[in-house]
């Protein structure tokens, strides 16, 4: 008894003091014993109809969105009444071989030999062997083959519609997964609703799955949203250990399986990383989470080296690099940490690294790694930033292309119509403020708070936010140097101004910067964040729903009987053994159609391809007719076709014409101040082999001909006539 004493007036002293408020405090505690017990319920009943009906609304408009492509696809080229030979001609260019391998795959007669065909390939491009599946990223299409065929859906459902259908799925899955992301970001579903409706109606720029089905960022993008989408989760604050883990399992699996789709992945990537790298630099929490992060990339990179027959490009890559010099870093950056002094000297040391590792290690990759993949990348870049001129064909021709120059006003002025960019702007400005707030706390040494809550008004705080935000400046700088970047960067414009108009933290944060007295910040944040994207949506609703109703209302037709014609005469009339030469666009579509051999392919990623589609576009130069019967034959062409399109191009760009770039290539015009004035005593040969009269007669005997088309056979012995 003697030992309870002192233990209960120890007890005693760190209680209240007064007996009453020790009373009331038990009254406190008894009354509100029933609540704790509703009230999770309630709140966990909640939480279930919020996840289930945004879940619902994810996948419906997602679903959605892949019927709406599909029909619009229908109304656009009538494919379902056509024949097979037409629907194959709406395939152009690369997405014409693409899908020519997926037939190949079908017809082979095991999954293993049409493997072998494809890694072996000899039969698309004469007088060459080729990995197609490595130097074209074909997984999309031994994936979609296998699928095919493992499902028994080829009693139901014919190889074109499968194929396109799965693509549209993906896009699906893309318009889903950017729901998802905005989802997140905001805490509320109507983002992710404003996000899919922004994305629709901006699709010229947000997609390219209109004119291109099989185009391999069609396939790989949808895995890269759903890896942003897993990103976002991973890196928010307050999450618990099971949805950390499934969101890094999602990271990882998205992550490998994007850069297996694509080619150009790691460059992509490469951004993500760089804006991974700021983000550890300005949050300090989320350190650990981003170096996690970056071993995920070095395990896609190494699986994806293996699984891509020992793909040099993906070791010689900036990503790897970078990743693998951060982490060097970081460890260096750890076992420093021991004085005063010490860790100053660590940090210069870090920094310097930072600087200037990343560097070091891709060149001395470089130096032991053969290489030769995308260094046509790097010339481009040299031309495009003009730190090097060039006459060359090739430089020249990229530096033509739409989705490489600059974007149009027209661009800019369609997001701003739908109202996109003027909320997009908006909501980036407000973030980066509030980042910079954020920055500047931390260089005067105050703590930030582990939770922000609304009424702090600090979005700038949120890793998620610091990151995408970083992410879409970089994006948006480049998609301003390159057009085609376009479709990687507008949709996530589409995702952030949904999120920020859509976010009470977003509204909070102006607030507190206005510092609002009339009415209180919280509420009207709230209110803002209901009316604004309902306003918005009922405004898009009311101008653009009619649109979207009536593309899929009226009947458009594709129609190219010239093509079809041409197709149709090789198939019937030129030998087996034959080799077509001609511009590589139209060769995509022989190899599909027909399954002849081509001299060039719509391929940019392989030097030689470059250069055998400098030489055959000579058909179109003023060169002599020997000249362009030695090209021709060194590639064992039987045939050549000329394009009237080409030869007689009008084009809005003078001097990006083919013919124009061919005559600077061979000297034949002024390209530069203080260039002489040459001339060719050759008429253009695309127009003089038309004439049918000697040399050109010697060397090429007209067979076919129509209004866009005319097809020679190159004779295998000279006859000379006067």
């Amino acid at each position: 008894m003697t030992l309870k004493g002192p233990t209960v007036e120890l007890c005693q002293r760190k209680k209240p003091k007064s007996s009453e408020n020790k009373e009331s405090a038990k009254e406190e505690k008894i009354s509100d014993t029933p609540i704790p017990e509703r009230a999770p319920k309630y709140v966990i009943f909640q939480r279930f109809a919020k996840i289930f009906i945004g879940c619902l609304a994810a996948v419906t408009s997602g679903m959605m969105y892949a019927f709406y492509l599909s029909a619009f696809h229908e109304r656009k080229f009538w494919f379902s009444n056509r024949q097979e030979l037409e629907r194959e001609i709406t395939f152009q260019g690369d997405s014409a071989i693409y899908y020519s391998y997926y037939k190949d795959m079908l017809k082979a007669p095991s999954f293993e030999r049409g493997i072998y065909e494809l890694t072996h390939n000899n039969k698309t491009v004469s007088l060459k062997t080729i990995n197609a599946v490595q130097q074209m990223s074909l997984y999309p299409e031994l994936i979609a083959s296998v699928l095919y065929q493992a499902t028994g859906s080829n009693e139901i459902i014919e190889p074109m519609y499968f194929y396109i259908g799965i693509v549209f799925g993906l896009q699906g899955i893309y318009v889903t997964a950017l729901f998802v992301t905005s989802w997140l970001m905001s805490g509320t579903w109507l983002a992710g609703m404003l996000t899919v409706a922004w994305f629709i109606i901006n699709r010229v720029d947000t997609t390219r799955i209109e004119d291109s089905i099989p185009l391999r960022e069609n396939w790989a993008l949808p895995y890269f949203a759903c890896q942003v989408a897993a990103l976002t989760g991973y890196l928010k604050s307050n999450l618990n250990t099971y949805a950390e883990k499934f969101c890094y399992l999602l990271m990882s699996a998205s992550t490998y399986t994007f850069m297996m789709m694509w080619e150009y992945s790691h460059y992509l990537l490469f951004l993500q990383a760089v804006s991974l790298f700021l983000l550890d630099v300005f949050s300090v929490e989320q350190g650990d989470k981003v170096h996690e992060v970056y071993k995920i990339y070095i395990f896609s990179l190494f699986l994806g080296y293996l699984l891509q027959f020992e793909n040099p490009a993906l070791l010689v890559s900036p990503l790897l690099s970078l990743v693998a010099a951060l982490m060097l870093t970081k460890c260096l950056q750890l076992n420093g940490k021991k004085g005063t002094f010490v860790a100053k000297i660590m940090k210069v040391i870090n920094f310097y690294l930072v600087c200037t590792l990343p560097v070091t290690l891709n060149i001395i990759i470089k130096m032991f790694v053969p290489h030769k993949e995308n260094e046509h990348i790097l010339k481009f870049l040299e031309v495009k930033f003009g730190l090097n001129m060039t006459k060359n064909f090739t430089m020249n021709w990229f530096l033509c292309q739409e989705s490489l120059q600059t974007p149009s006003q027209d661009f800019f002025l369609r997001l701003t119509q739908s109202s996109l960019l003027p909320f997009y702007i908006l909501v980036v400005i407000i973030c980066l403020l509030s980042m910079m707030q954020v920055i500047f706390r931390r260089i005067n040494g105050k703590s930030l708070k582990e939770a922000v809550t609304l009424e702090d008004g600090r979005i700038g705080e949120r890793p998620e936010i610091i990151y995408h935000i970083i992410h879409t400046v970089l994006l948006g700088s480049l998609a301003m140097v390159l057009e085609g970047l376009k479709y990687i960067w507008t949709p996530y414009v589409c995702m952030l101004a949904a999120f920020g108009v859509c976010s009470p933290e977003l509204w909070m944060t102006l607030f507190k910067w206005l510092r609002l007295r009339t009415v209180h910040p919280i509420l009207l944040a709230l209110i803002l964040s209901m009316a604004v994207p309902t306003i918005i949506g009922l405004s898009l609703w009311k101008e653009f729903f009619p649109r979207l109703m009536t593309e899929l209302t009226e009947l458009q037709e594709f129609y190219d009987p010239d093509t079809v014609e041409l197709m149709t005469w090789i198939k019937r009339q030129a030998p087996i053994a034959a080799v077509f030469a001609g511009s590589p666009q139209l060769m995509g579509v022989i190899k599909l159609c027909t399954g002849w051999m081509v001299t060039s392919l719509p391929l940019y990623n392989d030097d030689d391809l470059l250069k055998r589609n400098e030489n055959i576009y000579q058909i179109y130069s003023k060169r002599s007719a020997e000249d362009i019967y030695k090209i021709l034959t060194s590639y064992k062409a039987n045939y050549l076709i000329v394009e009237d399109a080409i030869c007689n191009e009008v084009g809005t760009m003078r001097g990006c014409r083919v013919k124009d770039l061919l005559d600077i290539a061979n000297g034949h015009v002024v390209c530069e101040e203080g260039d002489k004035l040459t001339y060719s005593k050759y008429g253009r040969f695309c127009h003089e082999v038309k004439i049918n009269y000697s040399p050109y007669v010697n060397y090429f005997t007209r067979v076919y001909w129509n209004r866009s088309y005319f097809v020679y056979k190159i004779n295998t012995v000279i006859s000379f006539q006067s």
